[in-house]
Parts: C-alpha cells; sequence; structure tokens
C-alpha cells in the first residue's frame, strides 16, 4: 500500500504492542525461574513481587494479543494490496507466511525460544483458509476459542486442586540452574538450551497460546473488513464499550490470573488464575485499543501517534531487536547477566530499549521505506525488489 493508503492509527497501536511485549520478554531473558513453578529465590523481596505482579497484570497475556488483533486487522490490507497490485492473493500470502516462519525459526533457535512469528505463520494460513466466511461465524469461532480454552485450563486446575501433583523443588531449581548455565555458556550451549525448550514449548504454544491468538486474528479480520481503525469519529460509541467492558470484567480477571501467577505459583490455583486470565484478557487487550484509539484521536494523542507509528512501521525489525539487544544482556552473547538483575532494573532496562527504538525508527523511516526485516519480508512477498530508500511514491507495505 501506498504512503497514503496506511492507517496511522493501526501503525501506532502496533508501536504501542512492541512496549508490552518488550516488558514481558525482558523478564523471561532475565531469569530462568520465569514461567516455572517456583518463584526466582533470588528476587523474592516485595518489591521484586510487586513488579511482576505488574507486570501480569497489565502486559502478560495481553499483548501479544493485541498483535494478533492487529495482524488480522492488517490482513485486510494486504488483500487489498495485492488487489491494487493486480497480484494473486493465496500465492502472495503463503509467500509472505512462508517468509515469516523462517524469520521466526532463526529468532526462536539464534536468540529467544519464545518467539511467536512461527506461530503467526502457521495460523495465517488457517486465517487465509477462513477469510471467506461471514462475520457472524468467524465471530461464533473466536468467541469458542477463547471460552474453550479457558474452559479446559480452569477443568485442568479443578482436577490439579482436587489431586495436587508434587511440586519437585529440587528439580525445578536444578532446571533453572542448569538454563542459567547454558546461557551463561559459549553459542552453542545457548543454541543447544534454545533447541530443548522449543521440543517442549509447542504443547504451550498449541494448548495455550495459538487459539487465543487465532481468536483475536478472526476478531481484527472483522474489524478490518468493517474498517473500524480507520473511522474512529464513527466508532467513539464502540471504543468506549470495548474500555467499559475491559475495566469492569477484563481487569478484575487480570488481578486474578497476576495474584494467583505471582503470590500461588506453587498452588494449582495458579491454574484455575491462568484459565480466568486467558477467559478475560481478550477484554482487557479490547480495552487497551478503545482506550489508545480514542486517545491518539485527541491533539495530544497526534503527538504520541506520530511517536508510535514509525516504531510499528518496522515492528518486525524492532521485535527481533529486542531480542537481539536483550540476548546482549543476559545471555553470553554479551554481558551473561541472566539471574543477576532484580524485576525493577529489568523493566528498567526495557524502557530505556523501547525509548532508543522510539527515536531510531523515527529516524529510520524518515529515511527509509521499510525497516531491515520488512523489506525482506516484502521482497519474498512480492517476488520483487523493492524500494529501499524512501521517496515519496515508494510502496509502504
Amino acid at each position: 500500500m501506498t504512503t497514503q493508503d496506511r492507517i496511522d492509527e493501526v501503525d501506532a497501536l502496533r508501536g504501542f504492542a512492541l512496549l508490552g511485549i518488550l516488558l514481558v520478554n525482558t523478564m523471561a531473558f532475565a531469569s530462568a525461574f520465569y514461567g516455572l513453578e517456583l518463584p526466582d529465590p533470588s528476587f523474592g523481596s516485595g518489591l521484586d513481587r510487586g513488579v511482576h505482579f505488574a507486570v501480569a497484570l497489565f502486559f502478560e497475556m495481553k499483548f501479544y494479543l493485541l498483535f494478533s488483533f492487529l495482524f488480522g486487522y492488517s490482513f485486510t490490507l494486504q488483500m487489498r494490496s495485492a488487489e491494487k497490485a493486480g497480484d494473486a492473493f493465496v500465492p502472495r500470502l503463503l509467500r509472505r507466511q512462508a517468509g515469516l516462519w523462517l524469520i521466526g525459526l532463526a529468532h526462536a533457535v539464534l536468540l529467544f525460544h519464545g518467539d511467536i512469528l512461527t506461530t503467526y505463520a502457521v495460523l495465517g494460513i488457517a486465517l487465509m483458509m477462513l477469510r471467506t466466511r461471514s462475520d457472524a461465524s468467524l465471530w461464533r469461532l473466536a468467541r469458542l476459542l477463547v471460552v474453550g480454552t479457558a474452559l479446559s485450563w480452569f477443568a485442568l486446575g479443578v482436577v490439579a486442586v482436587l489431586e495436587p501433583p508434587p511440586l519437585d523443588r529440587k528439580a525445578i531449581i536444578a532446571t533453572a540452574a542448569a538454563t542459567e548455565a547454558a546461557f551463561r555458556g559459549n553459542w552453542q550451549s545457548i543454541i543447544g538450551q534454545h533447541l530443548t525448550e522449543l521440543s517442549s514449548i509447542w504443547v504451550i504454544l498449541g494448548l495455550l497460546q495459538a487459539p487465543s491468538a487465532l481468536a483475536m486474528f478472526l476478531v481484527g479480520l472483522i474489524a478490518g473488513r468493517r474498517q473500524i481503525l480507520s473511522r474512529p469519529q464513527e466508532n467513539r460509541a464502540l471504543f468506549r464499550r470495548l474500555v467499559r467492558l475491559g475495566v469492569l470484567v477484563g481487569l478484575p480477571g487480570a488481578v486474578v490470573y497476576a495474584y494467583t501467577g505471582v503470590e500461588m505459583s506453587e498452588t494449582p490455583l495458579a491454574i484455575i488464575g491462568l484459565a480466568i486470565g486467558l477467559l478475560t484478557a481478550p477484554l482487557l487487550t479490547g480495552a487497551y485499543v478503545g482506550a489508545m484509539v480514542l486517545f491518539l484521536d485527541t491533539a495530544a494523542g497526534r503527538w504520541l501517534r506520530d511517536l508510535l507509528a514509525p516504531a510499528g512501521r518496522t515492528a518486525l525489525s524492532n521485535y527481533l531487536l529486542q531480542s537481539l539487544i536483550c540476548a546482549f544482556i543476559f545471555h553470553d552473547y554479551g554481558l551473561g547477566l541472566v539471574g543477576r538483575v532484580p524485576p525493577l532494573e529489568t523493566v528498567s532496562i526495557a524502557l530505556v530499549i523501547y525509548a532508543a527504538q522510539l527515536i531510531l525508527s523515527c529516524w529510520w523511516i524518515q529515511h527509509f521505506a521499510y525497516g531491515p526485516l520488512e523489506w525482506l519480508l516484502r521482497f519474498i512477498t512480492i517476488w520483487r525488489v523493492p524500494q529501499w530508500r524512501k521517496l515519496a511514491s515508494a510502496d509502504q507495505r
């Protein structure tokens, strides 16, 4: 799509989503205990738990859903772009998804096993197959995915409460220690650890992250068809309803999820809290969308939109750059600080990285038509060399 065809609100929301993704991922980089049943014993103070609680409350399980919603929304823009270019959409999309999968695979193996790009690449094929369904059908399927996933985890939590499985603390601590040692080793041990974790993470992706992400793909596709984000004035009532629903339902659910995950991680109640989080996280994500779009339509919000949009236009490059910087800080690619940085300092590092990315993105987008990886992905998608330097008529999407 041309520069004039871009939707600044979509780019700004994508730039905003980068902040939440970075905060969550940096916590995962910083501690080998992240995601385990035990909290990190090195950082158990009230302040440490408070920071972890805040990240879990406002960011965990919400911002990858925001990215997923925007992926579905942008899917409609991709269809229009293919139509304008006179290209067949399906081959073009298949090339794009293949390129995204390869980039994600390299990211997962070299930098961060928690990569989301490979999941998006596969789910994008499912979205392509569902694209001709009616809005009502897509909405029913999205609700089924969210509710069904939440109920499945809730049932698992109830079973665990009734028959609590034994918690092998020594084994968990040994696993975390081995992970730290691997990330402080040479590049072979780091890649080996990533491969080890990838061998088991697919189960979690398939049973937890992927269904919710696909649901938000579908919601984004519906919103894109109706061009909701390109018409903020016409949809102000909808955005206000999203904010109210998120505050009244999504936020309490997030409190339960965060409290059980941080303060009760050693008990089966954490699984029930996870189920409640799965059910309500889309509502809080919707509140973020509604609040941001309403604010971006104000005078002060337009300044924020202009600040965030360049980062959103280069979101793929920024996402990989975040992992590259975190791998340098926390792995032995560079400083090897895994397990040595408390949560507050970890969050501070993330905020500094994000601020630097906003500045770099603003400079970059003034000179170049695409981010480096956006250029590569577009080359794979359209199968011809895109314009690199920014021109007034340069194709931007």
